[in-house]
C-alpha cells in the first residue's frame, strides 16, 4: 500500500521555495526517519539547488516544509507502486537500513541488499565504515556502545574507518544534486566520502 501526502508550511522557508525553479533538482529520500536519512532529508530541504524533496518511508515524518512531499510505502520488496512517484525525479538517496546484530542476518540482507536492488535504477553506491551517530541514542548492542565510547581516539588513529552520520548524509545529497563527474554506478568507499565532505567544508569532529 502506498499513500501520498503533500506536506507544506509557509513558516519553514517562505513562499519562494514552494515551487521548484528552473535548474533545481527533484530528489527522493528513502528512509528519512533513520539516522542518516534524517540528515539527508534535512540537507535536501536546506539545499538551494533542491526544489522538491520527496520522502518515501513506512511511517510519517511528523514535520512540514514547503519543499516536502511525503509518500508512505509499506512493502519495499515490491516497489512497483512507486513508479508514478519516481517519475520525473532527478535522483534518489536510499538510506533504508538496519543495525548489525539488531536483526537476523537474513533480514539484514533483505533490508540492506534486496530492498536496495528492488528500488535502484542508476546508483552511486556508498560504502561507509563505522557511522558515528551524532545525536544521543540508545545503542542496539555492546559493540555499538563500545565504538561510541572510543570514537574520539578511533577517528584520530583510523580516520578513514569512521564517518559522521550528518557528513555521510551531506555527501549523499551532494552527489544526488551535482553528480561526481565519474561513470554511473560508482562505488564510493569511506575514504572517498570523507574527501567529498572535505571538499564541501571541513569535516566536523
Amino acid at each position: 500500500m502506498t499513500t501520498t501526502n503533500q506536506v507544506s508550511s509557509m513558516s519553514a522557508s517562505g513562499p519562494s521555495r514552494n515551487v521548484p525553479t528552473v535548474g533545481q533538482k527533484r530528489l527522493v529520500i528513502v528512509g528519512a526517519t533513520g539516522m542518516v536519512g534524517e540528515y539527508a532529508l534535512r540537507d535536501a530541504l536546506e539545499h538551494p539547488a533542491v526544489g522538491r524533496a520527496t520522502s518515501i518511508g513506512r511511517r510519517k515524518l511528523g514535520i512540514s516544509h514547503p519543499k516536502l512531499t511525503e509518500v508512505l510505502h509499506r512493502d519495499f520488496a515490491d516497489c512497483s507502486a512507486l513508479a508514478e512517484t519516481l517519475s520525473g525525479q532527478d535522483a534518489a538517496v536510499f538510506c533504508l537500513g538496519a543495525y548489525t546484530g539488531a536483526v537476523s542476518d537474513a533480514e539484514l540482507r533483505t533490508i540492506t541488499v534486496d530492498y536496495a536492488i528492488e528500488f535502484a535504477r542508476v546508483v552511486y553506491l556508498f560504502r561507509p565504515a563505522y557511522i558515528y551517530p551524532v545525536e544521543p541514542r540508545k545503542e542496539p548492542n555492546f559493540s555499538y556502545r563500545l565504538l561510541r565510547m572510543i570514537y574520539p581516539a578511533f577517528r584520530v588513529l583510523f580516520p578513514n574507518q569512521v564517518i559522521r552520520a550528518d557528513d555521510l548524509a551531506r555527501a549523499m545529497v551532494d552527489v544526488a544534486v551535482r553528480g561526481t563527474g565519474e561513470p554511473q554506478s560508482l562505488v564510493l568507499e569511506n575514504r572517498d566520502i570523507r574527501a567529498m565532505v572535505e571538499s564541501l567544508q571541513p569535516l566536523r569532529r
